[in-house]
């Protein structure tokens, strides 16, 4: 549409279901480039991506033609069904249900990155509920505790 301008910059992060931690070094970087395919081919721009062994962060800056949700939604069906074909785990690998996806300013952008590409050495230090619950607080979001994380029920 002429004379439309955006700039819409946002961070998401989801979890392997039940935050087991099953994201290989050997194969993680397959992931990303499938993940940075479908989101280019959305017609959004990746700025990071990276991923622990129990989530993953995306940065992108946001075309407006398709919501977060539609995306989320594409991104994580498809990337699941990726790694399935490809047989990179024993057991069927799905993501959590949900995702948060945070918005940043210009000004965040280098910031965001250097977050998103230190992820390995960032857990060393905290795990991903304390991380999460952090980007929660900082990002002044309401939450309910029984829906944050779902756990394995034994």
């Amino acid at each position: 549409m002429p004379n439309t301008y955006t700039q819409l910059y946002i961070h998401c992060v989801f979890a392997v279901k039940y935050r087991n931690a099953i994201i290989q070094s050997e194969w993680e970087g397959y992931l990303h480039r499938y993940i940075t395919g479908i989101v280019q081919n959305n017609g959004h721009k990746l700025l990071s991506i990276n991923s622990a062994t129990d989530h993953l962060h995306l940065f992108i800056g946001l075309n407006p033609n398709q919501s977060i949700s539609e995306l989320m939604r594409l991104v994580k069906g498809d990337s699941s069904e990726f790694i399935n074909k490809s047989g990179y785990t024993k057991r069927k690998f799905q993501w959590q249900e949900g995702y948060g996806a945070f918005s940043n300013s210009n000004s965040q952008i280098d910031a965001i990155i250097k977050y998103i590409i230190n992820q390995k050495q960032h857990h060393l230090k905290k795990s991903f509920k304390e991380e999460y619950l952090d980007i929660l607080k900082d990002y002044s979001v309401k939450y309910d505790d029984k829906y944050i994380f779902q756990d394995l029920v034994d």
